[in-house]
């Protein structure tokens, strides 16, 4: 019986969801997305679950399945769905344990901003083409970058309702590459040359979501680099939730 709810649809989520496999440890994973759900489809042990959940369904979910413990691997950017999920745990006094991906160095020539509101404050006191490679998630926000639609270039995943989602918000066709990462350094310099690029905005999303390919791009194409920084977060390591895992669940 499935005692264990792991939220991925991440490098780590991934990996937890090949180790649960791996070691007969059955678990439920939920995604966000059928995209999501790709990753990991094939593997023995695991119940997937397509869908976003909000506080009260992640809770109903819990209790109707008995769920003892819940590890929350999702991006470090999403923080309204940790918020969610902790909050669920909370009130059904649940086991929680949050992934917390390693701290990248800080890059000594790259811009740091609090957050998107500050970051396009800057922008618009610039000039020049902008590659946006943080997902399409918070895309919208980028709109109040004067002239966006001539100046940003904008990186998402090849998914249809993603690209005229985008095209709606008035983002140029022609500027959206709509690929799956991570890139390489190469894929990344011909983004950046193709464009004539000047300004890169990345997260600080760590090494398995392709962040060094892009400071390593953009420093060798002498472009500037402006990071969103990432929530600060207290949780444990993958290995970590690994060994857990294994003590409580491993037949």
């Amino acid at each position: 019986m499935c005692k264990v709810l792991i939220f991925g649809g991440t490098f780590e989520g991934r990996m937890l969801a090949e180790f649960c496999s791996k070691n007969h440890i059955y678990a439920f994973i939920s995604v966000t997305s059928e995209y999501g759900s790709q990753l990991i489809e094939g593997l023995n042990c695991l119940h997937v679950l397509i869908g976003k959940m909000d506080c009260s369904s992640i809770c109903k979910f819990i209790s109707e399945n008995c769920i003892e413990t819940v590890i929350d691997a999702t991006h470090p950017y999403a923080e309204e769905a940790t918020r969610n999920i902790k909050s669920a745990c909370n009130l059904l006094s649940v086991t929680y344990m949050r992934i917390v991906r390693d701290q990248e160095k800080v890059i000594a020539d790259a811009r740091y901003f609090d957050d998107i509101n500050e970051l396009v404050n800057y922008l618009n006191m610039t000039n020049g083409n902008i590659l946006i490679t943080t997902g399409s998630k918070n895309i919208i926000k980028f709109c109040n970058i004067a002239n966006y639609s001539n100046r940003c270039v904008i990186r998402v995943l090849p998914i249809t309702e993603i690209i005229e989602q985008c095209v709606e918000f008035g983002y140029d066709r022609s500027k959206i590459i709509a690929e799956k990462g991570p890139f390489s350094l190469k894929r990344n310099d011909d983004h950046i040359n193709r464009f004539n690029i000047k300004f890169i905005v990345t997260k600080d999303s760590g090494s398995n979501g392709g962040f060094t390919e892009k400071i390593a791009s953009a420093q060798k194409n002498h472009i500037e680099i402006l990071i969103i920084k990432r929530p600060e977060e207290i949780g444990i390591s993958l290995n970590e939730a690994q060994e857990i895992l294994t003590e409580k669940y491993n037949e």
